[in-house]
Order: structure tokens, then C-alpha cells, then sequence
């Protein structure tokens, strides 16, 4: 196929032509489908009912090591879901706090913590003139928001297939104090589904920030979530590198089983340093006396132990996999080699990432709504909603079915081809 850059304005108004009948019968369909978030489907979500039977009325209620999850106590969580969340994310069960059912909640916690009491004994942020994080993109709109709800600054580093660019996120660290943080998605990131290499984890690791009070918010989101049996993305325990360059409390690390067992009802944990831990629980002890013991020890009798998890996300990939491949398969075939637009293929993760023409994202998305397919708002995978480029689209095939799926790619497919189309018009009008 030859590139739409390359095509004369004839030849782009007849294909405009061609484009825009096939849009129109499009949205004579009625349909309505729903990309706009990393949703689990259906039958994922019904995988986990057995889960719901793994206590009952005549349970023994009781931990391995006597605690009755019904009372008070066990602020950090019960024994056996700290090695549970340990091993998902390959860190020692000594430094895990079981939590609630929301990673978002302790990451959001975190930084109102570091508001209103400071970091292991530094100045509590609300009395600073600016604070600043950074923000690898694309990336979760989530993390965005919780640092702009708190009206923090933030700065865009540029991601890379290794992670961030790790040589502007040193210089930028080392030089100014106000700098106190990072969001990470390491592993299969979103939504490029990006894994961090080990250079990249060493170089966190090894970072010399001038804010003592620094933190490298490191969320393992999809810390198990692989899509092929052979091809698993591994990354360095960052803790574990950490302690070995000296920087033993400059993580805050999170995982959850919200996508795992059943998103608003898993268990979310967070793995930090002794002293963080310490830090963390003169205000743990007063916000809580005891999360929900009754839910982590229900996954525990579910999954047992870690290489039940993985049999379980096993299944999740399989369900997985067909959807991805679809949105991959029609991309390939329906723009290789038209010069319009690029994406990523990532061993594991809820994402795909696309990225459109410059200046098309908005109305790439608009168009797709406007036939009935509803994606993630462009622009949301960058602070402030603003996407400088305007060419980034987040592509969520988990929700819909595989053959929603494949109706969904081929008209976000049509939407790419008609509004590059305009948009190369559009240039040659200017020229």
C-alpha cells in the first residue's frame, strides 16, 4: 500500500470520498461499544466466583498463625496474604502492608500523608512554596489526577521501550529540591505496555535526588499480567536495587488483585522499606485499626499460594489473548505501510498504544464516538489532559468481546484512515 502522504489531492479526495460513505454506513449500524477503560470482561470476572465459596457460615475463621480475621488487629494484614502479595511482587513479605481493595487508595494516601505530615520526619508538602512530581508519557490518567488534585507541578518525561528517559529524570532529580516523586507502571506500563530493562531499574535505584523526601511511586500493576507463556517481559526487584545502591527508602511500591480476582473487591498491598513501614504506620494505626482480614483471607484459601495465582492468570490470558490479537491483526493489515500511524505489541498488560498523526487523537476519538465506540478521552494519558502532540490514543481491548473487538478495530480503523485524510487535506489547503 502505498503512503497517503505520498498521494496526490486528487487521489486523497477520492479516497476521502470512499472513506466517508464507508463512515456513514458505519454509523448506520448502531453500535455501541466501550474501549474507554481497562475493564476485565465478563468472563474473567466469572473465573473468580469460586472465591466467593472459599469461606462460609462454617469456616474456621482463623489465621495460620491463631488470628481470628473477624476482630480487630493485624493493622499490616494477615501473614499469609503479606507472602501472598509478596511473591506477586517478588519482594519479602517483611516489607508488605496488606491493604484495602484499591492500589489508587495507598498511592493516594501516600501523597496526602506527605501533605500533611511530611516523609520521615521532612517538611509536610502543604507548607512548601511548589512541589513537583514527574510524569513518564504517556501514561495513567489516574496518577495524573491524584497529583493535580493535590496541585502539584508536573513534568513530562518521555518514555522509551526501556522506561523513561532516564538521563533528563537524573538531571532533573539531582538539580531541584522541589522534585519529590515519579510515577511508574514498570511492567507492561500503561499503556504502552512498556517493561522497564535493568538498566533502566538500576539507574532508579542509584538515583541521587536533591529532596531527601524523594519517593518513586512504583506501580506494579500488571505485575503477573502476561498475555504469552512465551514471551514474559521480568523486571529487577527495585527494592532489592535499591538497598544495593544505597537508596534503601527511596520506593514506595503497589499491586493489587484487581484485575486478578474482582476489580473494587481484591486486596491492594504496598511494599516499602522497614523505615517507610514505620513511617507509614503512626498514621496507618490512626486512619485504620485493621483492614478487610475476612476478604485477604478469603483469597488466600482461593488462590493458596503464588503458583496459583499464576494457573489463574493462566486463564485470564487466554481470554485475553484472542482480543489483543485482534485489535494487533486488523492495525497490521489495515495501515502497514500508509504512513499514518504506528502502535505498540506488548507481551502482557490491559493496553495497546497508538499513536495517530499529529494533530489527529481528538478527532480520531470523535469520530469514533460519533458511531458509537467510546474510548479513552485523547489526551488522558498526559498531565492535564494535554497531550502536546495530540496523537496519542490508549486502545482498552479487555471489556469487549473478540468480535466486538474486531467491529471496534475496524471502525477505529476507518476513523484513523478519513481524519488523516482531512487532516493531509487540510495541510495541502495551507501549503
Amino acid at each position: 500500500m502505498r503512503a497517503y502522504k505520498d498521494l496526490s489531492r486528487e487521489e486523497l479526495l477520492t479516497l476521502k470520498a470512499e472513506l466517508e460513505a464507508s463512515y456513514e454506513e458505519a454509523k448506520g449500524k448502531g453500535l455501541k461499544l466501550d474501549m474507554s477503560r481497562g475493564k476485565p470482561g465478563v468472563s474473567q470476572l466469572d473465573m473468580g466466583m469460586a472465591l466467593l465459596d472459599s469461606l462460609n457460615s462454617e469456616s474456621d475463621m482463623k489465621t495460620l498463625d491463631g488470628v481470628d480475621v473477624r476482630n480487630y488487629g493485624s493493622l499490616e494484614g494477615i501473614t499469609e496474604a503479606k507472602y501472598l502479595m509478596a511473591d506477586m511482587m517478588g519482594v519479602h513479605p517483611e516489607n508488605v502492608i496488606v491493604c484495602g481493595n484499591a492500589s489508587l487508595t495507598e498511592m493516594y494516601d501516600a501523597v496526602c500523608r506527605s501533605f500533611t505530615h511530611g516523609v520521615m520526619g521532612s517538611i509536610p508538602w502543604c507548607k512548601l512554596d511548589k512541589v513537583k512530581f514527574l510524569c513518564p508519557v504517556p501514561g495513567y490518567d489516574r496518577h495524573f489526577a491524584i497529583t493535580q488534585h493535590f496541585g502539584i507541578e508536573m513534568i513530562n518525561v518521555p518514555m522509551t521501550p526501556q522506561g523513561p528517559d532516564m538521563d533528563m529524570v537524573e538531571k532533573l532529580v539531582s538539580e531541584d529540591e522541589a522534585i519529590k516523586g515519579i510515577w511508574c507502571v514498570p511492567k507492561y506500563s500503561n499503556p504502552q505496555g512498556y517493561s522497564y530493562s535493568d538498566e533502566t531499574v538500576r539507574r532508579f535505584a542509584a538515583l541521587k535526588p536533591a529532596a531527601k523526601d524523594f519517593r518513586i511511586y512504583w506501580d506494579n500493576a500488571y505485575a503477573i499480567h502476561h498475555l504469552y507463556e512465551d514471551r514474559q517481559d521480568e523486571i529487577l526487584d527495585i527494592l532489592s536495587e535499591c538497598e544495593k545502591a544505597g537508596n534503601p527508602d527511596m520506593v514506595y511500591e503497589f499491586c493489587s488483585t484487581s484485575k486478578v480476582s474482582f476489580s473494587g473487591a481484591g486486596i491492594a498491598a504496598m511494599a516499602t522499606s522497614k523505615a517507610n513501614m514505620a513511617d507509614i504506620r503512626k498514621s496507618l494505626s490512626i486512619q485504620t485499626i485493621g483492614y478487610d482480614k475476612v476478604n485477604q483471607l478469603r483469597h488466600v484459601r482461593f488462590f493458596k499460594d503464588y503458583e496459583g495465582l499464576k494457573a489463574h492468570m493462566r486463564k485470564h490470558a487466554a481470554l485475553m489473548r484472542p482480543k489483543f490479537e485482534a485489535v494487533l491483526g486488523i492495525l497490521s493489515k489495515e495501515l502497514d505501510g500508509l504512513g499514518i500511524g504506528s502502535w505498540t505489541n506488548p507481551n502482557g498488560g490491559y493496553f495497546i498504544s497508538f499513536e495517530a498523526m499529529d494533530g489527529c487523537a481528538k478527532a480520531i476519538v470523535a469520530k469514533c464516538k460519533e458511531a458509537g465506540m467510546v474510548l479513552t478521552g485523547a489526551g488522558a494519558t498526559f498531565p492535564y489532559g494535554k497531550d502536546p502532540k495530540d496523537s496519542n490514543i490508549r486502545i482498552a481491548p479487555s471489556f469487549p468481546t473478540p468480535e466486538e473487538m474486531k467491529q471496534a478495530t475496524s471502525l477505529f480503523v476507518l476513523c484513523v484512515k478519513l481524519v488523516s485524510v482531512e487532516k493531509l487535506l487540510a495541510d495541502c489547503q495551507g501549503a
